[in-house]
């Protein structure tokens, strides 16, 4: 039996994890997580809870972080090993098993080294997600539904903590809105690409049979910072609403005004939050989502007009970045990056990581030719 000779891979993954282990800089994290673990020490740690649950977090983060790095390292030695096995024992298990090995630990350092092109402001932090149905009525709104179980999914597969800040459910099917929080590092990173609007073309399980429907859903990714003391919102430019969460078909979920409503005028941004028990404490967390999107709001305007300045006038993100066609045939396509699969369900079953992937290394495409 011949040698199984894939030495020219292994070197080729060492040589792109020694460039993943550089960015991610190993001394540097095994330094803050001694620091964050002395922290996570002291005694009165948890007497404020807040800080607590913040370098708790951080030092979560970042140990796994380090996991990772140090377990991809010993992967590749152990295939190493494992192919100087097969080789000696002539076994075409064995060299099947190395095989899929290596397919597995590429597909791992591929997802390490797309992680090294989110080095934007924002990429590192957590994200809010939301979704809001658009055109194409009924169906507009169980498509809306339909992107937020992706999403949720998604998050579940990477085990990515959600929080769902708000649900606004349609009458008939599916839902108006619903908006989410996804506390990981690198959340908005990977979930920025994913903002735009979307489209559903189907057989409509609404309408007349025989007819195909179009409908839309638009995505809005914004990052959630831990204090947006830059925007500071006076009380005059908000109205706060109070309202009892409620369920589909009107269940009470609450049995006092604890969900919190607020407009900020000067915009017209709304945040509703009813996660919470208490009015207060929705309140304050919608006040923080607030505060981040009117920052992020005030970057973008920034950087709009420094492009308007250099005579950059193409738009980087238009309508309809992404069809999800499950008539006549099956695909969905990013329209941006031309990435496709032909299994929809996958899809909606949360495997994005090639539209991510393909949309990030897209994305510092368009930032180099711009530079």
């Amino acid at each position: 039996m011949a040698d199984l000779d894939i030495a020219g891979d292994i070197a080729e993954l060492r040589s792109t994890f020694a460039d993943i282990a550089a960015v991610a800089d190993v001394p540097q994290l095994q330094a803050d997580i001694a620091a964050l673990s002395e922290q996570a020490g002291a005694p009165d740690l948890w007497d404020d809870v807040e800080a607590a649950q913040k370098v708790t977090s951080a030092l979560s983060h970042k140990q796994a972080a380090l996991k990772r790095i140090t377990e991809t390292e010993a992967r590749i030695d152990d295939l190493e090993v494992l192919v100087e096995m097969a080789n000696e024992e002539g076994d075409a298990s064995v060299q099947d098993e190395a095989r899929k090995e290596l397919a597995s630990i590429q597909k791992v350092v591929a997802d390490m080294e797309i992680q090294t092109l989110l080095d934007g402001e924002f990429d590192s932090m957590p994200a809010v997600v939301t979704i809001r149905a658009g055109a194409g009525g009924v169906d507009a709104s169980d498509f809306a539904e339909m992107l937020l179980r992706m999403y949720l999914r998604y998050a579940e597969q990477h085990g990515y903590p959600v929080t769902v800040h708000e649900t606004s459910y349609a009458e008939e099917a599916g839902i108006k809105s619903a908006s989410f929080e996804v506390d990981s590092p690198y959340a908005f990173g990977n979930l920025s690409v994913e903002a735009g609007t979307h489209r559903l073309v189907r057989m409509s399980p609404f309408g007349a049979a025989g007819k195909r429907q179009t409908s839309f859903a638009a995505v809005e990714v914004v990052p959630l910072f831990e204090e947006a003391v830059e925007v500071e919102v006076p009380e005059t430019d908000i109205r706060v609403d109070v309202f009892r969460s409620s369920g589909p078909g009107g269940q009470s979920v609450n049995t006092t005004d604890s969900a919190v409503r607020i407009t900020h005028i000067p915009t017209g941004i709304v945040v509703s939050m009813q996660n919470e028990k208490s009015q207060i404490q929705n309140r304050a967390a919608a006040m923080r989502v607030l505060q981040s999107r009117l920052m992020l709001r005030q970057r973008e305007e920034e950087a709009a007009r420094k492009k308007e300045l250099a005579g950059n006038i193409a738009a980087s993100w238009g309508d309809q970045m992404r069809s999800y066609v499950l008539a006549p045939y099956q695909m969905v396509k990013d329209l941006r990056t031309l990435h496709e699969v032909n299994n929809p369900s996958a899809v909606f079953d949360g495997d994005l990581d090639g539209f991510i992937s393909a949309g990030i290394r897209w994305r510092k495409q368009q930032q180099a030719e711009q530079d």
